[in-house]
């Protein structure tokens, strides 16, 4: 684009425009954040780019910051239900399950009482609009997208969008969150990306760069370049080796094994040299913690740590989930919660015969393994066969001692149109497509700040949202 279409308003810029000015900002390499596709010739994007961001009106944008209150919330109520169930205080098995398939070392870690208190302190729910209300399908604390949000929103402002948080509110976001989890103003932080995550370092890397410009120190590094020395952690760069304050954490828990220097690293955080978030809690990272708010058990301890807003709010949100324990139920009892058109099951196989039509359940992995994330292992039981669905169900119950997995119900997104350019035929072109909203809430002094919203919108006939190829993926933003 030419340096005089930069100075139109959004007004005067044709679609096209607009579009080919936006993807002209992609910085070299890509940002794209799941894996590395192959993309046109005549665009540096590996997915659709849309001439306009996704609006929101007000009241999404207000359900969007109170889900940020709420859910921060549910977490703090999570961390104290866990210390309760190992004291006694409340079942052992709700510790029992969330434990289920990990290592010793990372429930030992999560167990130690100088971390008590810590939370993670980002927060990204996968949120799909429906026609009845907002649905946040997952919950992640160790999310991607981070610099790839923050790209789009800077991109976008530069065309006048109001985006949701502004052009930096993901990086202000972000170095608000480090400089309350380091209690200084000017830490040194590294964000250590494992192999296992590789395909998230370039967006991890622009994020560092754009960290730097705003005056926190940073450093985007492989856990192999990290150098223990006898008072803590440190890194090479321009100004030397550089003693670090704060570690970011973007690598899986159930990698730790795998990762070089994991030991010093750890033995760093354990002595209070060093600071790291998110904090090494895997069960802060179980899709079943959706199980565990549902469990009618718990319902007292929930009504007792939650506010009745709070407890109203996630009953709507949180999609009702089970963990699929193989254990047999007694044979005077039925699975909790579960009746499908006025039928109660005793067995998870029960479920295998039911029709496809009602079949309106997804199964995927809880989390703790390489298969909880990215939509890997999710599948839909109105999308397959009896035979597979069976399968499913089989393969979910003989995994529960290394990889427990969840049963949710299944909410169909609603249907939006969204535009694209095609940059093959220099049109731009529309579809039917449903909508996944991913809101980031960074927390500083101890209240979570929405910094950035994320839309994916995939074409109508997909089930599974994420960041396909054929997806216009934009910055949410608000129409002044």
């Amino acid at each position: 684009m030419s340096a005089g279409l930069v100075e139109k308003s959004v007004e005067e810029m044709s679609a096209t425009e607009r579009a080919r000015y936006i993807d002209g900002l992609t910085p070299e390499g890509g940002l794209y954040t799941e894996v590395q596709r192959d993309v046109s010739a005549k665009s540096n994007s590996s997915w659709r780019v849309s001439p306009e961001p996704w609006w929101l009106p007000d009241p999404v944008i207000q359900h969007l910051e109170a889900m940020g209150q709420h859910l921060y919330a549910f977490y703090k109520a999570l961390n104290l239900l866990y210390s309760h169930s190992l004291r006694g205080l409340q079942p052992g098995w709700v510790a029992g399950y969330l434990d289920q398939g990990k290592t010793e070392e990372a429930i030992k870690f999560g167990q130690m009482g100088r971390f008590k208190s810590h939370l993670p302190y980002v927060i990204r729910p996968d949120v799909i609009p429906t026609r009845q209300g907002m649905i946040a399908s997952e919950l992640d604390s160790v999310p991607g997208g981070i610099g790839f949000t923050a790209s789009l929103a800077e991109r976008y402002s530069k065309l006048g969008y109001d985006v949701v948080g502004g052009a930096n509110g993901m990086v202000d976001g972000f170095a608000g969150m480090i400089r309350w989890v380091a209690e200084k103003e000017d830490p040194v932080v590294g964000i250590i990306v494992s192999d296992e995550a590789s395909a998230y370092r370039p967006e991890m890397a622009y994020m560092g760069e754009r960290l730097n410009e705003v005056g926190l120190e940073t450093y985007v590094v492989e856990p192999d370049d990290v150098h223990f020395v006898e008072d803590g952690l440190y890194v090479d760069g321009e100004k030397g080796r550089r003693r670090l304050d704060v570690i970011y954490r973007f690598f899986e828990l159930f990698d730790l094994r795998n990762l070089p220097k994991i030991d010093l690293i750890l033995y760093a955080v354990r002595k209070g040299l060093v600071k790291m978030t998110p904090p090494v809690k895997a069960y802060h990272e179980e899709k079943m913690m959706m199980g565990l708010f549902h469990h009618p058990m718990l319902s007292k301890f929930w009504q007792q740590q939650l506010p009745k807003d709070s407890i109203a709010f996630l009953e709507q949100t949180f999609p009702k989930t089970w963990i699929l324990d193989p254990a047999p139920v007694p044979s005077h009892a039925v699975i909790p919660n579960l009746e499908i058109d006025g039928q109660q099951f005793s067995s998870w196989e029960q479920l295998g015969h039911l029709g496809q039509k009602k079949r309106q359940l997804v199964i995927k992995p809880s989390g703790f393994s390489e298969q909880a994330w990215g939509s890997r292992g999710v599948a839909i039981g109105h999308d397959m066969s009896e035979t597979d669905w069976v399968d499913v169900i089989a393969h979910a119950l003989n995994s529960f001692g290394d990889s427990p997995h969840v049963m949710q119900v299944f909410h169909n997104g609603a249907t939006f149109s969204a535009s694209y350019y095609d940059f093959e035929t220099d049109q731009i072109e529309t579809f039917k497509g449903r909508a996944r909203l991913q809101p980031y809430y960074f927390i500083i002094d101890d209240a979570p700040v929405l910094s950035g919203v994320q839309a994916t919108v995939c074409p109508a006939d997909k089930k599974l949202l994420h960041g396909m190829v054929d997806a216009v993926i934009v910055p949410g933003a608000v129409k002044k």
